[in-house]
């Protein structure tokens, strides 16, 4: 755990007790980076340590090391860390110790690299964190600013300035990192845009001693780094492309465009100038507005067709931001050609044809970005350590919570369903107690109504009434909100599914892509293998290969604990199914005697 400390003698010490106390029993360090101008806080921060659980190292820098700020502490304190994870958070109370912990075991917990603490999402929240509106308004502008000049690689994280982070150390170069003043979070956000990134929601706190340290050059310093950030992801952009072959093809496609946007501007400016009597230089203006228009329209529908990064809405602007950038460039070089004598049309066209390639460079690895790195997963990952109950709900008081059918897969694994699940129907046994029950699925209405602009899957903890202790729960919405492939996992004593009205009328899907998933986890705990088994031919052979003898070379083999009884695919037999005609595959008719050997009250061996 890095903290980096200037004049936090007030709050140190009741931090590291807490931190002693949460972390006790794991394997953590503390490493202070002080920049304080008196000793005041390291002999705070020697005292506390005396008597601590956990190992505290102190590093007190000079003043001329301090040149960077916070930042550059912050990567003292990467250089000198000595564990896999690194866990960056303030000293001054307003990030909370035990937001601290359930960051360190969601960062533990996952296979992520970076986890970020954020107060906008999920049950986060700024709480009484930022003194007054003003310091609100100011950080969720400043959220915005970043987030608007990098919006891909700050896709999926809402608070890019979080204080509060962990990220794996091996997955860091710090040879890449040149930051300056509080923000090392983005510095690393924007120039590791490989890492994989979730989120972990917290409240934070106010301060509990002390001012804040941020003013007039505060903001400077930020701007100024946002400014070189942006200026070196631009140079890095236009030197990425793809295949050559492909960016000749573009560029070609790009003039063909950009010829007929010349004809688009030059007919317009002639109607603004002559017809219309407008001046020269408003006419071109003017002029550039309809043949951005124009380019834009051909080049989504022609050139890139509609596969840049990001939405429409925002390539539009940018698009439409970049040509007005370069107006204001060349209407000083048209009127210097019209002053030498040029006639207005001609200088138009040899201005706009001067700045093809770099309207080209701009367009195609900025606002589309073709041929560049891929960008982060487009789901957004949360984990909610505020442990909040979902709001939206399940609706299940207007729903039924019967379960019609049951399986039981080999005595090993027994599912509950709302939906007929067709790959399991060999494994029917409706004698099952809603009591015997190790997963269930039901239809409920999950997310909110509206669209999203982003998929989202959230983790948490389920706090609901009777929830059995150390239950979590896995939220998946789409963009369409509930029109969406929608669904809920609580993963307790028993796995309960939930899926969406849509998804549920796709009974194939639910199986293939979560209850399998599920089942071999189920499974694999309770030492047994899900074995897929796909055969080709007619019934016979396909009957003669599932008999046991087939597997008594190996006995451990869940295909063998279950004589070899596994559904076939069942996409033949269901395209010839009659509608309303229960499903019954071939090879399930002894098993389905079954149901009728078990009689009322008694239960037949699953096999």
């Amino acid at each position: 755990m890095v903290l980096p400390t200037r004049d936090e003698q007030l709050t140190i010490t009741p931090l590291l007790h807490r931190l002693s106390e949460l972390f006790r029993d794991q394997p953590v360090e503390i490493l202070i980076v002080d920049d304080s101008d008196t000793p005041d806080c390291p002999r705070a921060a020697e005292q506390a340590a005396d008597g601590l659980r956990i190992p505290v190292r102190m590093l007190h820098r000079e003043p001329d090391p301090r040149r960077g700020g916070l930042a550059t502490a912050v990567l003292e304190g990467f250089r000198l860390a000595r564990g896999e994870w690194v866990l960056v958070m303030d000293a001054d109370l307003q990030h909370p110790p035990e937001a601290a912990a359930g960051l360190a075991a969601a960062a533990l917990g996952h296979d992520y690299d970076l986890l970020v603490g954020t107060r906008y999402t999920g049950g986060g929240s700024v709480g009484d964190g930022l003194d007054g509106p003003v310091r609100v308004m100011a950080s969720r502008g400043a959220t915005r600013l970043c987030r608007l000049l990098f919006p891909k690689r700050l896709a999926t994280v809402t608070d890019p300035l979080s204080g509060l982070f962990a990220v794996r150390r091996a997955a860091v170069d710090l040879g890449r990192l040149k930051p300056t003043g509080f923000k090392v979070l983005l510095e690393i956000l924007v120039r590791h845009p490989e890492l994989r990134v979730a989120e972990a929601s917290y409240r934070f706190e106010p301060r509990a001693a002390g001012g804040s340290k941020a003013g007039l050059g505060t903001v400077i310093d930020y701007l100024r780094h946002l400014t070189r950030l942006r200026l070196s992801r631009l140079s890095g952009q236009i030197r990425q492309g793809g295949k050559l072959s492909s960016s000749w093809v573009r560029m070609l496609g790009f003039a063909a465009v950009g010829a007929t946007g010349i004809v688009a501007n030059n007919l317009a400016l002639w109607l603004f100038v002559h017809s219309l009597g407008a001046p020269s230089l408003l006419g071109a203006a003017l002029a550039t507005q309809v043949s951005t228009s124009w380019n834009l329209l051909l080049l989504e529908a022609v050139v890139y067709r509609g596969q840049g990064q990001g939405r429409l809405r925002g390539r539009t602007a940018r698009f439409f931001v970049l040509n007005n950038v370069l107006m204001l460039g060349r209407l000083p070089v048209l009127w210097l050609f019209m002053h030498l004598g040029v006639g207005l049309l001609t200088a138009n066209t040899v201005t706009l044809a001067l700045l093809f390639l770099l309207r080209f460079l701009m367009s195609d690895r900025v606002i589309y970005g073709v041929g560049g790195e891929g960008g982060r997963t487009p789901v957004r990952l949360l984990v909610d350590l505020a442990a909040t109950t979902a709001t939206d709900g399940s609706a299940s008081s207007k729903r039924s919570r019967h379960l019609p059918y049951r399986y039981d897969i080999a005595g090993v694994v027994r599912i509950g369903s709302q939906i007929m699940l067709p790959e399991l129907e060999f494994f029917r046994a409706q004698w099952t107690g809603e009591e015997e029950l190790d997963m269930s699925v039901r239809v409920a209405s999950i997310g909110r109504r509206g669209p999203r602009r982003r998929a989202k899957l959230t983790e948490r903890a389920e706090t609901t009434a009777g929830a059995a202790a150390g239950s979590r729960v896995l939220d998946y919405e789409e963009h369409l909100g509930r029109f969406g492939s929608n669904f809920r996992i609580t993963l307790g004593e028993r796995v309960d599914i939930e899926v969406g009205p849509l998804l549920a009328r796709s009974p194939h899907v639910v199986y293939t892509n979560i209850v399998e998933a599920l089942l071999r986890f189920v499974m694999v705990s309770r030492d047994r293998m899900l074995l897929q088994l796909g055969l080709r031919g007619d019934r016979r052979t396909r009957r003669d290969a599932l008999r046991p003898h087939r597997h008594r070379e190996d006995r451990n083999c869940a295909a063998a604990a279950a004589r070899a009884r596994r559904a076939l695919p069942v996409r033949r037999h269901d395209r010839h199914r009659r509608p309303g005609q229960r499903l019954l595959l071939p090879q399930a008719a002894d098993h389905q005697r079954a149901h009728a050997a078990g009689g009322a009250g008694r239960r037949p061996d699953p096999a």
